[in-house]
């Protein structure tokens, strides 16, 4: 369709050619939902997060959260007398749940693909080599202080359920007083679940902790995805995958 600007008859008839789809749907939470195990809270502190067996959810809700692609305050408000439990019946985002645990395996429909994030946008494509659109993800691109260096770079590694070498001398904002700390994997990992290498030393693309900051420019270089976007990406580039800063 040409382009109009204006929200006329063919644009409003292509856009309701799929019918109508729930936006909410039913949910009955299992007691996988529910087992954990659940850490208490992540820790501000680089050293004490070291310390912890895994970087795993601090709840339930949190948990179901993130399987629903979606904030716990509006799971919370979508479910005002829920307590989260095995065998509870919630309402939830039509979504396709995203499983934390389930390693991302490469789309084959995803040849010829490349990556571009706008820094002005706050967003992420990924496209064919025809210019059609396979993916769109907003993303948090670097900060004022570490802006997203712009060029063509290429993927050199995709790492499922990563750790996290903290090197304090590479944050600006890092105390003075930390060492070097390893953090284990899992969702809570300050890389989330997925980091995507880059030939660029020290930058990639990766899920977070914090959904709720993605579009902000909060991140210290890197490009940061909510970590069901970062699980989508990682079954669509592979090594020598081009991404575009812009």
């Amino acid at each position: 369709m040409a382009p109009t600007g204006k929200p006329d008859c063919a644009a409003w008839q292509a856009l309701d050619e799929g019918g109508e789809k729930p936006t909410l749907v039913p949910y009955t939470i299992t007691a996988d939902d529910v087992k954990g195990p659940f850490i208490e809270r992540v820790p501000a502190d680089m050293g004490a997060a070291a310390r912890l067996p895994a970087l795993a959810y601090t709840s339930p809700i949190e948990a179901l959260a993130e399987r629903f692609q979606a904030a716990p305050a509006l799971l919370k408000r979508l479910n005002p007398r829920a307590r989260f439990v095995a065998g509870e019946r919630i309402t939830v985002p039509a979504v396709t749940p995203f499983d934390d645990g389930a390693k991302p395996q490469h789309d084959p429909a995803a040849t010829d693909v490349s990556v571009r994030v706008s820094r002005e946008e706050s967003a992420l494509r990924v496209t064919r080599r025809d210019g059609t659109l396979v993916f769109f993800a907003p993303v948090s691109s670097g900060s004022t202080h570490d802006p997203l260096p712009p060029g063509s770079w290429k993927v050199t590694s995709v790492t499922w359920r990563p750790m996290f070498h903290y090197n304090p001398d590479l944050f600006w904002d890092a105390d003075p007083k930390d060492d070097a700390a390893t953090i284990k994997a899992g969702p809570n990992n300050p890389v989330g679940v997925v980091w995507i290498g880059l030939d660029l030393e020290h930058y990639g693309l990766h899920g977070t902790p914090e959904p709720a900051t993605i579009g902000a420019t909060t991140s210290h270089g890197c490009v940061r995805l909510t970590n069901w976007d970062a699980a989508r990406l990682a079954a669509l580039v592979k090594p020598g995958t081009q991404v575009v800063f812009e």
